[in-house]
């Protein structure tokens, strides 16, 4: 294979991911909105074929670099990062040459694994690394009887998909979910793309319009959203029910269903409620009325709000300032990663040169903590990941940077980062600091509280999709009907008799009113000892962040 079959490879690899993007995601089996590996490992890839689109030799090792390298800069996510570790092998294996055989493409993968695995601190087993593993060394073994790139991959594919079936078998709690592991099936369905290649030599197709806007958003949510309206008008209503009309609304629902789609048709003796999606609102309407009066009618045009919302996208797009690298005159700087606009003025207001917008659910790519680090002007950078998801990427920066000290100080949280960065202290070196704001960091205990974004089951209990959930330190701790009542619960587990500061950092699906009774509560049970401090973070997904020390 010579550097065109690489890239097409890749491309019917990267498509294959996108296609099962949402399959993937659904995989993740902890509730908490988080970076879905699905969405994260597609647009790593996503970067790499738009990178591809820039080179035109057909030498492997070119082609190759290039993937490695764009794929390293687009990397989201702790998948994300590993999986570009894994084309880093491809980049290191076929470097100055023209073209491959099976054997170069088993041992450049094995060159990639070898990275993985000495990347990740502890590495898991039952993980995407397995599956790379047990992948490369069933290519291996292929590689003694045939050196052919169609048998060797092949084998890789078959091995890689053996383990993705075992990984429950690894880790207990996959298995009691039955599922398997989201980054090892992401991997598994880009060797799979691979494949389908090099067996026909056709690339599977995904549009590439989709591709393009879930890289610049973070999400598919507008392309996706395009596919589904069928019919133009998503229109509600409400019939009063006259007793003298005995027609079973059933036959209502049944009309819908001819003239438009999403029907849902629900009654009791006195009303009969309906949901429809349809080009003919009016004909939906009149046959209401067929049933008694309209009591409520809400008409929107779908299609109208979608390209309202793409408007809106674009306009965001525009407005992002891309930031220009500055000359190291400083001795330090600081990068932190946050979203909201409270929390990110308050790190601001803390010291940090830049912020680079993100955090759960939308992890930021090692390319946008690169930018931030070389748009600070300082010799000495300390970056706070503030997310345990995004400390792989924030770590990927510090080869690529030459001219400045790159410290990523390995917070996990808002709270971690805020103390990490009060604890800096200008006598001591680079390297003594980051120990210092390292140990202070581990020292406060994170609160949050957000909503269940899949059923699950921890333990013995079962969580419901929507459900209000409250974690102390990560670990899911509290089930609540209301935001307000699970953060009030949270801070009474975790105030302990040494505690002296809490903050409460409301988000910003949160009302002033109920961050206002959240804090009262706090306060009048525990502000006799511990000093309580509410701020607005602004935050997404979370409705309350606390940092309690």
């Amino acid at each position: 294979m010579n550097g065109l079959d690489l890239k097409q490879a890749v491309l019917s690899g990267s498509n294959n991911i996108c296609i099962k993007k949402s399959y993937i995601n659904d995989l993740n089996i902890f509730p908490v909105p988080d970076g879905d590996t699905g969405t994260n490992m597609s647009m790593t890839t996503t970067s790499a074929v738009k990178a591809l689109k820039e080179i035109d030799s057909d030498e492997i090792g070119v082609v190759a670099k290039a993937v490695a390298s764009a794929m390293l800069r687009g990397a989201r996510g702790n998948s994300g990062v590993i999986l570009s570790l894994l084309f880093r092998g491809f980049s290191e294996g076929l470097k100055d040459k023209s073209t491959a055989n099976g054997k170069d493409l088993v041992d450049a993968l094995g060159l990639g694994v070898d990275a993985a695995y000495k990347a990740v601190m502890k590495p898991t087993e039952g993980t995407i690394l397995t599956v790379a593993r047990v992948g490369y060394e069933g290519g291996l073994e292929a590689c003694k009887k045939s050196e052919d790139v169609l048998e060797v991959w092949s084998a890789v594919c078959n091995s890689a998909e053996e383990a993705l079936a075992k990984t429950p078998e690894y880790l207990p709690v996959l298995k009691k979910a039955g599922v398997v592991d989201a980054g090892g099936m992401g991997l598994y369905s880009i060797f799979e793309g691979m494949l389908s290649y090099f067996i026909d030599g056709k690339v599977l197709e995904y549009e590439e319009t989709h591709a393009s806007e879930e890289l610049e958003n973070f999400s598919s949510t507008v392309a996706e959203f395009d596919e589904v309206i069928n019919f133009t008008y998503c229109t509600e209503f409400i019939v009063g029910r006259d007793e003298k009309v005995k027609t079973d609304p059933n036959e209502l629902r049944l009309y819908l269903e001819t003239i438009g789609d999403c029907v849902v048709v629900v009654n009791d003796d006195e009303i009969i409620k309906v949901h429809v999606h349809t080009d003919n609102p009016g004909n939906a309407l009149q046959k209401g009325l067929n049933y008694g009066q309209l009591l409520t009618v809400k008409v929107e045009n779908m299609k109208e709000q979608h390209r309202q919302r793409v408007e809106d996208n674009e306009a965001k797009k525009e407005e992002k300032v891309k930031l220009e690298p500055a000359e190291p005159t400083e001795e330090i700087g600081f990068v932190a990663v946050a979203a909201g606009e409270g929390i990110t003025n308050l790190f601001k207001d803390l010291g940090c040169d830049n912020v680079v917008s993100g955090g759960q659910s939308m992890n930021p790519s090692t390319d946008d903590i690169y930018e931030a680090v070389m748009a600070t002007p300082a010799k000495n950078v300390f970056v706070l990941p503030n997310n345990k998801n995004i400390i792989m990427a924030a770590e990927q920066t510090v080869p690529m940077i030459e001219d400045r000290n790159v410290i990523i100080v390995p917070t996990r949280t808002i709270p971690q980062g805020m103390t990490a960065i009060l604890n800096y202290d200008s006598e001591l070196s680079p390297e003594s600091n980051k120990d210092m704001m390292t140990d202070a960091a581990k020292q406060v205990a994170t609160g949050q509280v957000t909503f269940a974004a899949r059923n699950s089951e921890f333990g013995h209990q079962k969580i419901k999709e929507g459900e209000i959930i409250a974690l102390e330190n990560g670990k899911l701790t509290i089930t609540e009907k209301t935001p307000a009542k699970a953060a009030v619960r949270l801070a009474k587990n975790m105030i302990k008799h040494d505690t002296s500061f809490v903050t409460v950092i409301y988000g910003a699906d949160t009302s002033e009113k109920d961050a206002q009774e959240v804090y009262e509560a706090i306060n009048d049970k525990f502000g006799n000892k511990v000093d309580v401090s509410l701020v607005n973070g602004g935050q997404p997904i979370y409705y309350f962040i606390l940092s309690v020390e």
